[in-house]
C-alpha cells in the first residue's frame, strides 16, 4: 500500500497539482527513498515513452 501511495504522490507531483494538506500528509507518511525510487522508474519511463514515440513518428 505504501509503494502505491508513493506512486500517487509522485504523479501528482509531476503534474503540478496538489493541494497544501495533502502534501504535508504525504511528506510525514511516505519515505523519502521510496519517493526517489518510484520518481527515478516514472523519469525513465516517460523518457523510454517519448524515445519510443519518436522512432515510431520517424
Amino acid at each position: 500500500m505504501s509503494m502505491l501511495r508513493t506512486a500517487r504522490a509522485v504523479a501528482w507531483s509531476f503534474l503540478g497539482i496538489r493541494k497544501g494538506e495533502g502534501l504535508q500528509q504525504d511528506m510525514q507518511q511516505l519515505n523519502p527513498l521510496h519517493v526517489v525510487l518510484v520518481a527515478l522508474v516514472a523519469v525513465a519511463l516517460l523518457v523510454g515513452g517519448l524515445i519510443a514515440l519518436v522512432h515510431w513518428i520517424a
